[in-house]
């Protein structure tokens, strides 16, 4: 959250039209969705926690991100459809070839350009998280430890799309490579 927000900025500065967003609760019926995905206190099978943020993404594309596209411009969404492979696959077990298939028909197939996977240790994000923690931030450190893996196996399958950043460094430092990237990015014919 804190490098989107000055990625945001940057790419503001910068002269590009920016849309910020988040999964979930990027779309007004995604906010209450959000709620529950985060804060329910109670069981969720993962089956059901899959399709409601795939529910989430389904609104979110068709209500505020295709049209953003669409109009020309930059959308940061903070979490897409890697995460519900990293987080519902590698950490709950979910089929990834199902959630794959799912998160196309959510989505139509609109893919990502470029997502940046900023990578730290298991260990050190529980310590950035802070005392209250989210549903799935409470999660045991061995399913951290599967979500970090699924991130990390997901950029060596499509290397072109998915940058991995070092976010064991300082923010200064994890921005500075962020820039880098973008940089890089935007200047090609992407």
């Amino acid at each position: 959250t804190t490098q989107s927000e000055l990625v945001r900025k940057y790419l503001e500065d910068s002269g590009y039209e920016v849309v910020w967003t988040r999964e979930p609760g990027g779309a007004e019926l995604g906010k209450e969705l959000r709620k529950i995905l985060l804060h329910y206190d109670g069981y969720v099978a993962p089956q059901c926690e899959a399709f409601l943020f795939l529910a989430d993404r389904a609104q979110h594309v068709e209500t505020v991100i295709k049209p953003a596209v669409e109009s020309g411009k930059i959308v940061l969404c903070d979490r897409y459809t890697d995460s519900t492979v990293a987080y519902q696959g590698y950490g709950k077990g979910i089929d990834i070839d199902r959630i794959n298939y799912l998160n196309d028909l959510a989505t139509g197939k609109f893919e990502p350009h470029l997502t940046l996977v900023f990578d730290v240790d298991s260990d050190v994000a529980q310590t950035r998280v802070g005392a209250e923690k989210d549903r799935l931030e409470s999660e045991g450190m061995e399913f951290h430890k599967k979500v970090r893996r699924g991130y990390l196996e997901l950029a060596q399958k499509f290397p072109a799309r998915i940058k991995v950043i070092n976010a064991n460094n300082s923010i200064e430092q994890v921005f500075e490579d962020t820039k880098r990237i973008l940089k890089e990015f935007l200047s090609s014919d992407n």
